[in-house]
C-alpha cells in the first residue's frame, strides 16, 4: 500500500517551494493563514493517524500468523545438559551423563535419535541410535555389554548416558552428545572426559652404539597422565642427573636415557600426583630368580599337558595269548590261562 503521508509531503513541499519563489513575505504569511492551508493540515494530520493505525494493524496480524504456524507445525523448545568434566581411572567403565528435555515430552510420540561423537563435532559419530518414544522395545542394539560404547540410559526416559567400558588412555577427550527430534529440531552440548593413569614403565633396556668413544645409554620409557617424571637413582639411592636425556615420545609417555657403563646398577622411576613405580638395571638375584622358576613352571605345565594328551590318543594295546592257548566261553570271552611251575623237592627215608 503507498504511503500516503510520503505523497502529501512531497505534493506540499513543492507547492510551498513554488508560492514561495514568486511571492513576498507577506503574500507567505497570508498564506499560511488562510482556511484553506488549515483545511490541508487537518486532512494531513487524520491521514497521518490512518497510516500509523495500518502500521500498527500489520505488526500485529505478523505476529498472530507466526503464533499460528508454531501452533500448527507443533514447534517445540529442546534443551540438552551434559556433565562438564567426568575422571576415571584407567581400566574401569566411565559414564558420561547426558539429559534432555523439551516442551512436549509428556505428548511426544515420534522418533528420538541419539549421537556421540568424539574430538570433533563434524567427525563420524561413535554411536548412533534410534527409537521411538511410544515403542516398548528393548535397546539391545545400543547398549550391549559386549560393545565398547553404548548408552547407560533410556532416551524415552530423556537418559541418553554414555558408557564407555574398560577406558585407556586414548579415549581421553571431548565428547559431543547430539539428540535429534522430529526429523529436524536439534541440540547438542560437549562434556570432557580424563582418563586418571598412575605412572608405569614400559621398558629398561641398554642402548648399545656402534663409537667405540660413545658410552652405552640406559633409557628407560613410562607412561601415565598426568605425565610422570623421571627419576633416576645409583645403587646407592642418589640421584644421577649427569648427562640426563629426557624427551616426551607420546601424548601420554616420556622417554628418558643416562650413560651406562658395565656391571653398573640404575634404577628408573617414575613419578607422579598419582603414585610412583620404579625398575632397576640389571634385574637383581631375586627378579632373576622369579623369572627363572616362572619360565620353568610354565615349561613343566607345557610337558605334562603333553604327556597327558598322547596318553590318552594311544589305543589300548590287543591282549596276546601266552604260550598259545586260550580258551573262549559261550559268551565269547576271551580267556587267558597262566601258568606257573610248582618246584617239588624229595625227601629221604631214613
Amino acid at each position: 500500500m503507498p504511503n500516503v503521508w510520503s505523497c502529501f509531503n512531497t505534493f506540499s513541499f513543492t507547492s510551498s517551494s513554488s508560492k514561495l519563489a514568486g511571492n513576498s513575505e507577506s503574500h507567505v504569511k497570508h498564506f499560511t493563514t488562510s482556511p484553506h492551508v488549515d483545511l490541508l493540515v487537518n486532512i494531513f494530520s487524520v491521514l497521518t493517524f490512518l497510516n500509523l493505525i495500518h502500521r500498527r494493524m500489520w505488526q500485529q496480524k505478523q505476529v498472530f500468523l507466526l503464533t499460528l504456524s508454531m501452533l500448527i507445525t507443533g514447534s517445540f523448545s529442546l534443551s540438552v545438559t551434559v556433565s562438564s568434566t567426568i575422571s576415571v581411572s584407567r581400566g574401569q567403565d566411565a559414564i558420561l551423563g547426558c539429559y534432555f528435555s523439551h516442551s512436549r515430552q509428556q505428548t511426544y510420540s515420534g522418533l528420538i535419535t541419539v549421537s556421540w561423537l568424539a574430538r570433533d563435532s563434524n567427525t563420524q559419530p561413535l554411536l548412533i541410535c534410534e527409537v521411538r518414544n511410544d515403542s516398548r522395545e528393548g535397546l539391545s542394539d545400543c547398549s550391549a555389554s559386549r560393545l565398547k560404547h553404548s548408552l547407560s540410559g533410556d532416551p524415552r526416559r530423556a537418559d541418553v548416558s554414555l558408557r564407555i567400558r574398560n577406558v585407556a588412555l586414548t579415549d581421553n577427550g571431548t565428547y559431543f552428545c547430539k539428540v535429534k527430534l522430529d526429523g529436524s529440531k536439534t541440540s547438542q552440548k560437549a562434556t570432557h572426559l580424563y582418563v586418571n593413569a598412575g605412572p608405569e614403565i614400559l621398558s629398561l633396556s641398554v642402548l648399545e652404539t656402534t663409537s667405540d668413544s660413545a658410552p652405552s645409554r640406559l633409557q628407560c620409557k613410562v607412561e601415565g597422565n598426568p605425565l610422570p617424571k623421571v627419576v633416576w637413582l645409583s645403587a646407592s639411592r642418589r640421584k644421577v642427573e649427569d648427562q640426563v636425556e629426557t624427551f616426551p615420545s607420546g601424548l601420554y609417555q616420556v622417554t628418558s636415557s643416562v650413560p651406562y657403563l658395565k656391571e653398573e646398577v640404575l634404577t628408573c622411576r617414575a613419578e607422579s600426583r598419582l603414585g610412583e613405580a620404579e625398575m632397576t638395571y640389571p634385574p637383581s638375584l631375586n627378579e632373576t630368580l622369579i623369572i627363572s622358576l616362572t619360565v620353568s613352571g610354565l615349561i613343566l605345565l607345557l610337558l605334562a599337558g603333553l604327556t597327558v594328551c598322547c596318553l590318552n590318543n594311544r589305543a589300548p594295546a590287543e591282549a596276546s595269548p601266552v604260550d598259545g592257548n586260550t580258551e573262549v566261553d559261550e559268551n565269547d570271552t576271551e580267556v587267558q590261562l597262566v601258568y606257573t611251575t610248582v618246584n617239588v623237592t624229595p625227601t629221604c627215608e631214613s
